[in-house]
């Protein structure tokens, strides 16, 4: 008896194994595939900062922040060549409990998760502006916590995470370079009072810091290039 198989039938098999390999492959693709990451658009990102949205009552925020983010108001940040992770993770951030702040929850919950990116994306690439230590009998000082801590206080080297010249690590750690004094001391303050808490490292610091001690490290840093 002739056992070979006839053309139809090997047609047949090869049909059935490719529909079985096929069946295979998808029971292996995931239930829900992972979204593509978002993409920063500066050009967006420029139009929102300098001009907001009349249409959904979102001011510009240039008009707080300062002309490519270099902002004139010393209790509003600079944001100017802040890394676009850190900028994005904190607009994020504001419309959740870990940083409630009564303006930027308001306007952070306006702006779509696109629209935080391409504002993040646009000062990422700005220039920021030199700023200036101001108090000459307490820059040391501040020099001093900034590169070496406070050994005592178990207050750590500020400059561990900030780097030395305060460009700060992406996304974990902000620029420090040439914020302003004012600014850096309130949100050292809130992170003491458990004011803001988008950050557990930063509240542990600042409850071990006096109030001298903030406005000198601030001071030191609002000088660095």
């Amino acid at each position: 008896m002739n056992r070979a198989f006839s053309p139809f039938v090997k047609s047949l098999l090869v049909a059935v194994l490719a529909v079985s390999a096929t069946a295979h492959a998808e029971d292996k693709k995931p239930a829900h595939a992972e979204p593509a990451a978002l993409k920063g658009d500066a050009a967006k990102g420029s139009t929102l900062f300098g001009s907001g949205d009349a249409a959904r009552g979102l001011p510009a925020c240039v008009s707080c922040h300062g002309e490519g983010g270099n902002s004139t108001i010393t209790v509003n940040p600079k944001l100017a060549g802040q890394s676009a992770g850190y900028l994005n993770k904190q607009l994020v951030n504001f419309t959740t409990p870990e940083r409630n702040q009564p303006v930027m929850t308001t306007y952070a919950k306006m702006l779509t998760d696109q629209e935080k990116l391409d504002i993040a994306t646009y000062l990422a690439a700005q220039a920021s502006k030199p700023n200036a230590a101001k108090n000459k009998d307490t820059v040391e000082i501040g020099k001093k916590i900034y590169r070496g801590g406070i050994a005592e206080k178990n207050v750590p080297a500020c400059a561990s995470c900030h780097g030395a010249t305060g460009a700060g690590i992406p996304v974990q750690y902000p620029r420090l370079a040439g914020q302003h004094q004012d600014y850096t001391v309130a949100q050292l303050g809130l992170f003491k009072a458990d004011g803001r808490k988008n950050s557990p490292q930063m509240t542990t610091i600042a409850k071990r810091m006096t109030e001298d001690e903030m406005k000198a490290v601030a001071d030191y840093v609002a000088g660095l290039k």
